[in-house]
């Protein structure tokens, strides 16, 4: 039976006096994980900590398998207190390694695992230098493209797409990373669809083109995750300010028709409880013009309806150059 959140938030608070006093007990793993996992999703690391590590000692396997996962989760949190980068490390290392080769159809494992990668490649990039582990950008990618194409995860092929775009490797990498985005674009992906607007408006790669980098970035905003949209945000803010009245009004009737053509994104992030705080400041043009933000959460019902998956080719987007 799922709990009020009110009810949820009196368990909570009970747990986390129980802790304090040293008398937090827990009637079976599958127990400590519920409560853990919910624990979590509401922000109370410190009572999930205890719960999650219960489970992953004691729990199923699959339930050993998620608490890990979401412990590492805690410790790679750069704003919380736990954050620990070596064991998160760790952690994602252990995932990634026992389930490289899991079913890709299976949707209690698969997308976790794609996610651990995708965390284990943000750690090769930068290094961790509490366990003296060096950048490694080779492997980084490689993770990457395991979880891109092995998992067809969305948000691996948006972080290969961004690579691809940096020109490292010549014409051929930014025409890949041009493709990537494109079709993310279609499939509702908001970090793509806000990149691309950032491109049609410095024309970068692409002819510059304003009503089609606001209609794309007003697409972004309105379907773009908690812990993604304050750099999503800041492209709009950007676009937004130096557009005209005249390009405004061009970018609605553009908006109109995609929003009956692009797939609305089906938001894992939220589902599996990765979304990050709402951090969603007040906003004003140079002029002093408020900067309008229409947002719309998944399932809400400001939401436009579930659409059809349209083919890539039907994507309403400009061929990409690389002259640029």
């Amino acid at each position: 039976m799922r709990l009020s959140s009110a009810l949820a938030g009196i368990v909570l608070l009970l747990a986390a006096h129980a802790q304090a006093a040293g008398k937090i007990t827990y009637t079976s793993p599958q127990v400590a994980f519920e409560q853990g996992l919910g624990a979590y999703k509401s922000g109370y690391f410190e009572i999930a900590i205890p719960a999650l590590e219960e489970a992953a000692a004691h729990g199923s396997d699959l339930d050993r398998f998620l608490a890990e996962f979401y412990l590492a989760r805690i410790y790679s949190e750069n704003a919380g207190a736990q954050t620990d980068h070596a064991k998160a490390y760790l952690l994602f290392q252990k995932l990634a390694e026992e389930n490289a080769d899991a079913d890709p159809d299976d949707g209690r494992r698969a997308p976790f695992v794609a996610k651990a990668l995708i965390a284990l490649s943000g750690y090769l990039h930068r290094g961790v230098k509490e366990i003296g582990l060096a950048p490694d950008q080779q492997r980084a990618i490689d993770y990457l493209q395991h979880a891109a194409t092995f998992f067809d995860d969305k948000d691996a092929q948006f972080e290969l797409a961004r690579i691809y775009l940096t020109g490292s490797g010549g014409a051929e990498d930014v025409k890949r990373g041009m493709h990537y985005l494109s079709v993310l674009t279609g499939e509702g992906h908001p970090g793509a669809q806000a990149v691309l607007a950032d491109l049609y408006w410095r024309g970068r790669f692409v002819q510059r083109d304003e009503q089609r980098a606001l209609a794309l970035i007003r697409m972004a905003v309105e379907s773009a995750p908690a812990h993604e949209r304050i750099w999503i945000e800041d492209i709009y803010q950007n676009i937004f300010c130096g557009s005209s009245q005249g390009t405004r009004k061009q970018a609605d009737g553009m908006v109109a028709v995609w929003r009956k053509m692009f797939v609305r994104p089906a938001a894992p992030a939220e589902r599996m409880g990765l979304g990050g705080r709402e951090l969603q400041p007040q906003r004003t043009c140079g002029d002093g013009e408020p900067v309008t933000i229409q947002r719309k959460e998944p399932g809400g019902k400001d939401a436009p309806p579930e659409v059809r998956r349209e083919s890539a080719t039907s994507v309403p987007l400009r061929e990409a150059g690389t002259s640029k």
